[in-house]
């Protein structure tokens, strides 16, 4: 046993001397891909690798434009949506704007008719009264007495017309009443128009001498012209405007001439306006 033993020992180790003897590359495939590898770094990739990656790009590229429509279409639809959902309310919007206008002009169209109507419905102005003429007496008729019986005598007693006399009276009359009515109206006392102004009198500067310069227009005395209350008013940089008040007769004084007369006081006034016209 022990021989067989060392007999097989001696011809492993000889089989492994033999091995060791022969010049044998066992790594030689994983040093030829090393060297591929590195020629395809340096010179690039063979015709054949090219194709195989063209072939794999070719089919990510594929399946990414598989994918890529799904995802185009979702945000298309959903800025579709969106833009829908704004056009809505815009249009909501423009809606219940019209909706305000038309009511506004719906509003103003009713109070214009209810004006119309009223303006309608109200009496005209008044005339002015007329002057009253005075009742003319009818002239008094005669009677006629018609006796039965014929004759020609009796024709000659008919007075159908009246006589000439009857006629003058009723004149004379009327003319009295007429004259009764003119004396009366003329005893009427007249109303006479009057109007109350305030004028703006205005300095050169504030140098101007304001209770002389008052004084001046106050002294302007007219036929109809009655001067008021008076104050001093500021316009600025400490200059002041007089402001008076008269009551005027229209038929005999009017603004013109108050301006012209007021302004003939050069040394104090610079000029003159009319602030306030009212109708008394």
């Amino acid at each position: 046993m022990l021989q067989h033993l060392s007999r097989f020992l001696s011809t492993k180790m000889s089989g492994l001397q033999c091995l060791a003897a022969e010049n044998i590359w066992f790594d030689k495939h994983r040093y030829d891909e090393a060297e591929k590898r590195f020629y395809e770094g340096a010179n690039g990739p063979t015709t054949q690798q090219q194709q195989q990656e063209g072939q794999g790009k070719t089919a990510q590229h594929a399946k990414g434009r598989q994918q890529k429509p799904r995802h185009r279409n979702t945000s298309s639809h959903g800025a579709g949506d969106q833009e829908l959902v704004t056009r809505m309310k815009s249009l909501e919007l423009e809606n219940q704007t019209l909706h305000k206008v038309v009511e506004d002009m719906r509003a103003a169209l009713q109070k214009l008719e209810s004006r119309v109507a009223f303006l309608e419905k109200s009496p005209a102005p008044a005339a002015a009264p007329c002057a009253k003429a005075a009742p003319v007496q009818a002239a008094p008729v005669k009677q006629v007495k018609v006796t039965n019986g014929g004759g020609d005598d009796d024709d000659d007693d008919i007075d159908l017309f009246g006589s000439d006399e009857e006629d003058e009276e009723a004149e004379r009359l009327k003319q009295e009443r007429l004259e009764a009515y003119a004396a009366k109206k003329a005893k009427k006392p007249t109303v006479i128009a009057k109007s109350s102004i305030l004028l703006d009198v205005k300095p050169w500067d504030d140098e101007t001498d304001m209770g002389k310069l008052e004084e001046c227009v106050r002294s302007v005395q007219m036929d109809g012209l009655l001067w008021g209350a008076s104050k001093l008013v500021p316009v600025g940089y400490g200059i002041k405007k007089l402001q008076i008040n008269c009551v005027v007769e229209d038929d005999k004084v009017g603004t013109d001439i108050l301006e012209e007369e007021i302004t003939k006081f050069e040394d104090y006034v610079q000029s003159v306006d009319v602030a306030a016209f009212n109708k008394i």
